[in-house]
Formats: C-alpha cells, structure tokens, sequence
C-alpha cells in the first residue's frame, strides 16, 4: 500500500525488500562467502539455497567477528558454529589451534586437519558424519564430540594417543562390534553412549575391560570426586537403556558391575 521496501523491513530476501548484493539473501558482516548457484528465475524447478563456503577470506571475517587475531597462526581457538558448512577446508594457515568449534554444521565428512596438530579439543556435534576418520594429525587431542550425527561404528580412534573423553551420545551405534574399537582407546575416561541403540548385555563387558574408565588414577587430586561421579553417571546412563530393552533380564546379571561401578 504505497511502502517502499525500506518501510517493509523483514529478512533480507524477503518480500518488499531487496537482498543486499553480493551475499545471496545473507546480511552484511555474517562473515560467510556462499556457493554460487543458479539465479531461481532460469531453474525449472526450485533451486536449493546458497551454501556458506569456509574460504580465507570468510575465515577473517568471522576472527574479526569474534574479536580474534586476524593472523591465522595466533589463534587458538576458532568458532566455526552455527554457519552452514559442509565442508572442512583453508584451515592450513591456523597451525596454533587447540580448540576448534565445528557444532551445527552440515559437514559431511572430518578431513583437512593435518595443520591442526596442537589441537586439544574438536567439537563436531550436530552435523552430518556418518563415519570417524582422518584424525591422525592430532596428537594431542584429548577431548572430541560426535554427538548428534549418523555414525554407526566407532573407529579409527586409536591412533590418539592421549585422548580422555569422547561423546558419542545420539548416533546410531547397536552392536557390541559397533563398539569394540573403544577397547584400544587406553586413556580414555569419560565416555557418552547414551541415546544410541545399544542393548547387548555383553557391550558391558566391553566397558568393563577398559582401564582408564572404571578407575579414577588421579585419587589424589582435588577434582577427582567430580570425575568419578561424571564416570558412574555415564555408566549408570548405559545400564539403565539395557534394562530398558531387557525388561525381562534377570537384574542379578548386572548386580556385581553396579556394585562395582558404584565402588570406585
């Protein structure tokens, strides 16, 4: 009714307004380059929406977003969440990284680390892995999270040497074989399994063989009450989804490893 665009407001994209150019619908200071894709107009049927791409450029951007250093080699930490990538990449540049945000992406696959060696912590959650590979670079990685996504076996993890605490929580692992893998995870200590599809009694025994998991070396250390109990929990988490699925399984199977659990 006689409103220019200006007066119409909304997201940009939207109608009565324009999209700010050179940005596909994205406001400006986003921080993101997108994929170039055919204008809607010369489609036969709708086009999918620009994707953001992890470029140089937008990787500066998004430092000087988060008030970092604007020389890659200085950061060390990246906050990489909530933009739409689905791809890992121009990462080489970041050699001093130890914490890298990858959460709520649309990332497919784990690659493109090598440069991340001293890299202590990788979130991954919430994206789209369906498998755990190339994480040899990281030698020092000590805490990693896949959870929410599609993998369904855990592998490929022994190769980090001095990893801690893994978060496995909602993916789609179900067998013991799907799982047998965390038996060479030697330091690990804290582990997420909850939310899987997880109910074979002998998945326990599997637990159960792993050193670092049902004891706690560091008793004399003042933190170390609270790591015990995050062990118990998890633990107790798993056990309880077995009993879920095994109404009918004689609890006194599970009797000693609760006492057990609950003794450390």
């Amino acid at each position: 009714e006689g409103k220019t665009s200006e007066e119409v407001g909304g997201w940009p994209g939207s109608p009565g307004r324009e999209p700010h150019p050179g940005t596909h619908g994205f406001p400006p200071g986003m921080g993101v380059s997108v994929r170039q894709v055919t204008p809607t107009h010369l489609c036969a049927t709708p086009c999918p929406p620009a994707i953001p791409l992890m470029t140089k450029s937008s990787l500066q951007k998004l430092c000087k977003q988060h008030k970092l250093y604007i020389t890659p080699a200085l950061n060390d930490t990246l906050y990489l969440h909530y933009k739409g990538f689905d791809r890992i990449e121009n990462l080489e540049e970041y050699t001093g990284l130890r914490c890298l945000w990858l959460q709520s992406n649309g990332i497919q696959k784990i690659e493109n680390l090598e440069a991340q060696t001293e890299l202590r912590c990788l979130f991954l959650q919430m994206n789209l892995l369906h498998k755990i590979e190339n994480l040899e670079p990281l030698q020092k990685l000590d805490a990693l999270n896949l959870s929410n996504n599609y993998i369904k076996t855990i592998e490929n993890l022994s190769c980090l040497p001095v990893l801690n605490t893994l978060q496995m929580a909602h993916n789609h692992l179900e067998t013991v074989e799907d799982i047998q893998h965390l038996q060479e995870c030697l330091r690990l200590c804290v582990l997420d399994l909850s939310h899987n599809k997880l109910s074979d009694p002998e998945i326990l025994s599997i637990l159960e063989s792993m050193p670092d998991l049902v004891k706690n070396k560091n008793k004399n250390n003042e933190k170390a009450p609270q790591e015990t109990a995050s062990i118990i929990f998890i633990k107790y988490q798993v056990l309880l989804s077995f009993l879920s699925f095994l109404p009918s399984f004689p609890f006194s199977h599970f009797f000693p490893l609760c006492v057990f659990i609950w003794s450390i």
